[in-house]
């Protein structure tokens, strides 16, 4: 086994080296000099690269992310950082109006090499302004990629991949996983964006998700084993775009798919995966989909109501557990 160290580790090892390696790259954002709103993700890194290139801004998510689409535009390799997702819904304008835009308009000739850092923060009883995951809002936008690492390697990974993208890239990292330990070479490389991972083989039915409900599935594939049920998971890695391909593939093998968000249910990540497999693989089912999302209401304030209102390891065997109990649909042939 080679090197292992956590989620958070890997994310500020990936700003480290990229860094080193490119002197276009810089980070700007709030609280970057703050271990408390990185959470560690970029401890100590304007002591080794100054300043200059991590740049502590005021609190102005618009202003901000606006600079650092100029400055994509001007060719350098800006990572807009917003330690919650929630107040980054400030910087919309820049982001959808200007970033997702811009190379359309001219034509592709202008590319936009922008890194938007947007970190989920939520549980502990934040409540309803401090606990939104937004991926499906932006996986909607046109000219905007989405990736959301669920493990150490494909947090730095894909955090190099979408500095070097020349487009814009949305990379969402979730607290949650920042204790999540896994192995990572010490070299710099790139995990590509779109392509999804199985992480678990298995004949009885799909199971699929991204970010961290990848680990709370990962922790549920022991208790559908020990119900004598073995189930592929996926890692979908990138939400836009997102990999039809590897999907299908393991729909067909199964007929049974379970999809898990870790944001609302309604016009989410679940309805557009299970409406293109309606589309285009329905003959593949041999049960209805099934979704696992958030209630549509406001995350609650209050222990006990966000035990029940956020997705677990045995919700998942629950949901798992009841489709593959379920044939309503006949095979082909």
């Amino acid at each position: 086994m080679g090197r292992i160290i956590s989620y958070v580790e890997a994310i500020r090892e990936a700003h480290a080296q990229l860094l080193a390696s490119d002197d276009r790259v810089f980070v700007i954002g709030q609280g970057l000099w703050s271990p408390w709103y990185a959470g560690g993700s970029l401890k100590d890194l304007e002591k080794e690269f100054g300043r200059k290139r991590l740049i502590d801004s005021p609190v102005s998510e618009n202003a901000v992310t606006g600079a650092a689409v100029g400055a994509a535009i001007m060719g350098l390799r800006p990572i807009v950082f917003h330690p919650r997702m929630d107040f980054m819904l400030l910087a919309v304008d820049p982001i959808v109006n200007q970033a997702a835009n811009w190379s359309y308009l001219f034509g592709g000739q202008v590319p936009v090499p922008l890194v938007i850092r947007a970190v989920v923060n939520r549980g502990g009883e934040q409540g309803a302004q401090h606990s939104q995951a937004f991926q499906a809002m932006f996986a909607h936008i046109p000219g905007l990629k989405v990736v959301m690492p669920a493990t150490p390697r494909d947090a730095k990974g894909l955090l190099v991949a979408a500095t070097r993208d020349p487009n814009p890239v949305m990379y969402i990292d979730d607290r949650w996983l920042y204790e999540w330990e896994g192995e990572v070479e010490e070299s710099l490389y790139v995990v590509p964006i779109g392509k999804a991972q199985v992480l678990a083989e298995g004949d009885d039915l799909t199971i699929v998700t991204a970010s961290h409900s990848v680990r709370l599935a990962v922790n549920a594939l022991r208790g559908l084993s020990d119900h004598g049920v073995a189930a592929e998971l996926i890692d979908l890695r990138s939400i836009k775009p997102w990999d039809k391909a590897t999907v299908l593939s393991s729909v067909r093998k199964t007929g049974r798919l379970l999809l898990v968000d870790g944001g609302w249910k309604s016009f989410g990540i679940t309805a557009e995966i299970a409406a293109t497999v309606a589309e285009e693989g329905f003959e593949l089912l041999r049960a209805p989909i099934v979704r696992l999302s958030l209630p549509d209401v406001p995350a609650p304030t209050s222990r006990s109501l966000e035990a029940a209102y956020y997705i677990s390891s045995e919700k998942i065997v629950e949901a798992a557990l009841r489709l593959r109990a379920t044939t309503t649909i006949k095979p082909a042939g």
